[in-house]
């Protein structure tokens, strides 16, 4: 060993968080079994335990790890053993004092279940790693907001579902609550007939229907507090919305009320109503740029007077936001019929017959279980020499500890070892992924060329409208009226291989024109022809 082992009294420090930074390393009690036992391995001298369940994000969070510090400045130990290094520290500030009373000889040794860091030690390496932690938490938060965002674009709450709702942990969506939403939803109902305080609603829900709140494991699984019915009525989410950070989204959850309902519920319960403002939604804004500014093309709706119907008639219009005013935009507008016809004349452009989509499916899928021999003794290859990696890391690992080797000969050995690992692991990765994955784009893929335009063509959901236009490409532009869409990866092979086989598809038309497709097929002889298909990507 590189000191006296036998000078050096430790502080043996155990931390699990409950939070997902933490959601793969072993329970405290666990490492506190292990660390004892290496401590005994190595003749370490362990003059106290110190276990807590806290994170380590922010500094000062920490009570015990504070208070271990200040015992190791006042001189009642001069040894760490822990886990890992991102158990004493996941933010600069906490790393940067242990790494400093390290370098003073203050702390004499940091001892982890793999590696021991000394004073004498280049201190770059301990800077590495602790970096590593808090780089760790910084790249969490990152994705973590990145994920949020993304599920309320989607139309989820992205947090705890109120009562009569329950989370869907699989679907990461948000279904109905089978015991409580009808039992919500009749406090509503109690509460909109005017003639029933929020007091009486909640003595009947819990003295007369038993109402108690969902059960979690820290708290719920009583009756209703008045705080929690009044929080219920004053929440948007149960007409269909939801606040989050100040403002309001629609939700894709199934509403309990109605807009109308909501107010009226604020009536009665002391609010001034505020003027319901005429909100209007638009199935392209925020897709499309302007070709010339680089602004985003919003949307607005105009009426005019018609004498001869004597009636009001609605156009909707889209054109730049101008809001780069030095650039002094002057774009036209364009109709939103305009619009939608070079939208599905986009959509043609991948459009495929329905009876090919089936035809082609049924050769992937044949030709899929071919593929999964082949890759099944592939994976198995890899998982094996994963396998054997780990052994010879864990065996590098135990002759460290007896000191067979040198701290030199353990560094180099274990960095090539864990590159072996890292790269046999994202080929393992890669290669069930593939075979878990790739039929189901391909389905995905083939339904949206087969389906998407009559779909676009024929619904009246403005979000239907706008989720096929975001899946056609990467990026729009609207430059001089003209729609340019750089189309998404997947696609160009089918536009190449419609040129090619001459598919064509008809025009736009009013949807009330478009005939059924079981008594009118899209194209003639598909049965006959087939054999033009054999090749699905000719050159």
């Amino acid at each position: 060993m590189n000191q006296n082992e036998n000078s050096i009294r430790y502080f043996l420090y155990a931390r699990k968080s409950s939070e997902s930074e933490d959601r793969q390393v072993q329970s405290v009690e666990d490492q506190v079994n292990r660390l004892n036992k290496l401590a005994q391995e190595l003749g370490l001298d362990v003059v106290k335990v110190f276990t807590e369940a806290k994170s380590a994000k922010q500094p000062n969070n920490r009570p015990l790890f504070d208070d271990m510090i200040n015992r190791i400045e006042k001189g009642d130990a001069n040894g760490i053993l822990c886990w890992q290094i991102n158990r004493l520290s996941r933010n600069p500030v906490d790393s940067g004092t242990i790494n400093w009373l390290l370098q003073k000889g203050v702390i004499q040794s940091i001892q982890t279940i793999d590696k021991q860091y000394l004073p004498e030690d280049n201190v770059l390496m301990f800077s590495v790693e602790s970096g590593m932690a808090n780089q760790f938490i910084l790249d969490l938060r990152k994705n973590t907001i990145r994920g949020l965002e993304g599920k309320i674009e989607r139309g989820w709450y992205p947090c705890k579902a109120p009562q009569g709702y329950l989370n869907n942990v699989v679907s990461k969506t948000i279904n109905k609550d089978p015991d409580r939403f009808d039992l919500i939803k009749k406090m509503w109902d109690l509460m909109l007939t005017g003639s029933n305080q929020v007091s009486k609603i909640l003595d009947i829900a819990n003295k007369d229907w038993g109402y108690l709140t969902p059960k979690t494991k820290r708290a719920g699984g009583k009756p209703m507090s008045s705080s929690e019915l009044y929080r219920i009525f004053n929440d948007p989410f149960y007409y269909g919305y939801f606040s989050y950070k100040g403002r309001l989204y629609k939700g894709r959850h199934e509403p309990m009320i109605t807009i109308d309902e909501f107010e009226r519920a604020q009536e009665l319960l002391g609010k001034k109503r505020k003027t319901k403002q005429k909100t209007r939604t638009f199935s392209f804004t925020g897709i499309i740029k302007c070709g010339y500014c680089g602004c985003l093309i919003t949307a607005e709706e105009k009426h005019k007077y018609i004498k001869t119907t004597k009636k009001y008639a609605k156009y909707v219009y889209y054109r730049c936001t101008r809001r780069k005013r030095e650039m002094h935009c002057k774009q036209p507008t364009v109709k939103l019929k305009d619009l939608e016809v070079q939208i599905v004349n986009e959509i043609e452009k991948y459009t495929i017959p329905e009876d090919f989509k089936d035809w082609a499916l049924d050769v992937i899928k044949k030709k899929n279980g071919e593929e999964i021999k082949s890759r099944s003794k592939a994976y198995e290859m890899l998982n094996k020499n994963y396998k054997e990696l780990q052994r010879q890391l864990d065996n590098l690992t135990k002759m460290r500890l007896k000191e067979l080797i040198s701290d030199e000969e353990f560094i180099k050995e274990r960095k090539d070892l864990q590159t072996k690992i890292t790269n046999i692991r994202e080929k393992l990765s890669h290669n069930q992924d593939r075979g878990q994955n790739w039929i189901d784009l391909v389905e995905r893929a083939f339904n949206f060329a087969a389906y998407a335009r009559e779909k676009f063509v024929t619904t009246n959901d403005l979000q239907v409208k706008r989720e096929i236009l975001s899946a056609l490409g990467q990026s729009y532009t609207l430059t001089d009226g003209k729609l340019s869409i750089e189309p998404i990866e997947w696609l160009v092979p089918i536009s190449n291989f419609n040129k090619k086989a001459g598919f064509e598809t008809s025009r736009l038309e009013p949807a009330e024109k478009l005939v059924n497709k079981a008594q009118t097929p899209l194209w003639g002889g598909a049965s006959a022809q087939r054999g033009g298909y054999r090749d699905l990507n000719p050159s």
